[in-house]
């Protein structure tokens, strides 16, 4: 897996978006998690405009579809954001590089006063909460041990100068005393060992909670979890209680295989370990992998609690079982779903595309990019329709049916829907959903938009943005009020960085770019790879190098 180029425990945490289930402490178990508001009345902005409703981000790209779509905000309208209006509230500084999703949480009660606050965490192992009106730091944690440091970069540049916190966090907001972050940091001690640690952290202290943190270590089989030869780049999933890790080599550095590590949230005691690359053992496309990365992108859940990765280029047996799986368990270049029952996590279904051999040996990875479950939907012959959608370096869109994905087939690709070369250059970040349309941010490309008409993907983009987005593309969110007043939000890696604002029903309109006003007055740092922004509360929050800004409507 290549990455594209781009121009005792003290803790740290950054979070935003909208509410997950589950439980710590004396909460108990965890339930499924979604987007939302939460209610309550409602504080003033830096605008002075006083949102209708609170939503919480506290998941990556807003709910466990991943559909990046928050359909709460009340406040920022096609009509309100512009430049005359709408710019930079603050840029919070923080003392690293910020590659995780900012979390939000609206009205948090901290020492007896409501705080709408943003959780930010970086790549020095520090997590941070802000005061998203006013700037203010709440507190700041580091997540190394005495005589600890974030890790080196393990001789590879995809994650680098440290490596600390690099995947988004999650929240419960009903966990612990006071509601629960969750994070997962690497750091180094002083005689050279690397330390993968999942974090339990109250939100409005930032103290471990009891049992917080544990070290990862896990085996399967005949192979061993070494701490070192692993990264956790994709975003953490909090479902029915349950927390999943999901890890990736550093470059393709051997031997890696794909770990999927769970945890019970109330405890953090390991629930469950699957490695979906068990064969992995030496170097060579046909011996590693495949890793688990996404381009940030975070594990998928359906309402039954299935989980769905999509896996990077490496090792596939094309000798299949009697149940059509392949004979080693080795699920290269594939859509992966996962079931957990009785302390086990198992495979019970997949799609592996039919050129897997060709794409793994020239590193055209699946896993380039995020899966994304899309919301039930009916055919046309009236039947309900779950599916999901995946792409990667090949620039096809994949569309898989959930209830029967496909497998593998060495003459054809047995799946629901499939748009060959209609994302150009090629994915290396997550797509989005809103009423009836998928979103995509290609590597080098426009962004698109397909109309989804009876559970299916139009064959060619219904719109598209003039910006085409620099390596390694962009990874679209939405804010909408319902079904109205939808923008979808892009983040173009460049230097200085800039925050787009499209108009979701035509991405040939743009609203706002922060390149715009005069005077560099909405510039906010430079560009980092792997960046969603996160919108709540009429507030924008999107990641530089080393600080998270603020967005909103203008004093």
């Amino acid at each position: 897996m290549q990455e594209p180029r781009a121009a005792a425990s003290h803790l740290s945490v950054a979070l935003l978006l909208i509410a997950v289930g589950g439980g710590l402490a004396a909460c108990g178990g965890g339930h499924s998690s979604s987007a939302g508001a939460a209610s309550g009345s409602a504080g003033q902005g830096s605008s002075g405009t006083q949102p209708t409703s609170q939503t919480d981000v506290v998941t990556y790209k807003d709910d466990v579809l991943r559909t990046g779509q928050n359909l709460t905000e009340s406040v920022l309208t096609p009509s309100n954001v512009k430049s005359a209006t709408f710019g930079l509230l603050r840029n919070l500084l923080v003392d690293g590089k910020v590659d995780a999703e900012p979390l939000y949480l609206s009205q948090l009660s901290i020492s007896g006063t409501a705080h709408d606050t943003v959780f930010v965490a970086t790549e020095n192992d520090s997590v941070y909460a802000f005061d998203a009106d006013t700037g203010a730091t709440l507190w700041h944690v580091m997540l190394t041990a005495s005589g600890e440091t974030a890790s080196d970069d393990r001789s590879c540049g995809q994650i680098t100068p440290a490596i600390g916190v690099t995947s988004t966090p999650v929240i419960d907001r009903s966990a612990g005393p006071n509601g629960t972050i969750f994070v997962v940091s690497m750091t180094k001690d002083a005689s050279g060992n690397y330390h993968q640690r999942l974090h339990a952290l109250d939100v409005t202290t930032g103290a471990e909670l009891a049992g917080s943190p544990v070290e990862i270590a896990a085996t399967y089989g005949a192979t061993t979890f070494a701490p070192g030869q692993y990264a956790e780049r994709a975003a953490l999933l909090l479902e029915n209680g349950t927390i999943y890790t999901a890890w990736t080599s550093h470059c393709d550095d051997a031997p890696y295989g794909g770990w999927i590590i769970a945890y019970g949230e109330s405890t953090l005691a390991q629930t469950g370990v699957l490695n979906v690359a068990p064969g992995a053992s030496g170097s060579g496309y046909a011996n590693q992998g495949p890793a688990i990365w996404m381009s940030g992108g975070g594990p998928a859940a359906d309402a039954s609690g299935n989980v769905y990765v999509l896996t990077g280029n490496g090792r596939f047996e094309t000798t299949l079982n009697a149940s059509g799986f392949p004979s080693g368990g080795d699920y290269g270049n594939s859509f992966v779903k996962i079931a957990f029952a009785s302390g086990t996590l198992t495979v019970t279904d997949y799609f592996t595309m039919s050129n897997e051999m060709t794409e793994s040996q020239n590193d055209t990875d699946l896993g380039s990019g995020g899966v994304m479950l899309l919301p039930d939907l009916t055919d046309s012959s009236g039947t309900v329709r779950e599916l999901a959608v995946g792409a990667g370096k090949d620039g096809n869109l994949y569309v898989v049916d959930r209830s029967s994905m496909g497998e593998f087939n060495a003459s054809s690709n047995n799946i629901w829907q499939e748009l060959d070369g209609v994302l150009g250059g090629g994915v290396w970040s997550t797509p989005a959903y809103f009423n009836g349309t998928v979103y995509y941010g290609p590597n080098g490309g426009a962004m698109v938009a397909f109309s989804v008409t009876s559970a299916r993907l139009s064959s060619s983009p219904t719109s598209a943005t003039s910006t085409q987005f620099e390596s390694p593309g962009t990874f679209p969110v939405i804010s909408a009020n319902g079904t109205s007043s939808a923008i979808v939000w892009a983040y173009e890696n460049t230097t200085p960085a800039v925050l787009h604002a499209y108009d979701a029903t035509n991405l040939a309109t743009e609203l706002y770019n922060s390149n715009q006003a005069a005077n560099g007055r909405d510039q906010f740092g430079a560009g980092n790879k792997f960046i969603a922004p996160a919108v709540a509360d009429g507030m924008v929050f999107v990641a530089s190098t080393d600080s998270v800004a603020v967005f909103g409507l203008l004093p």
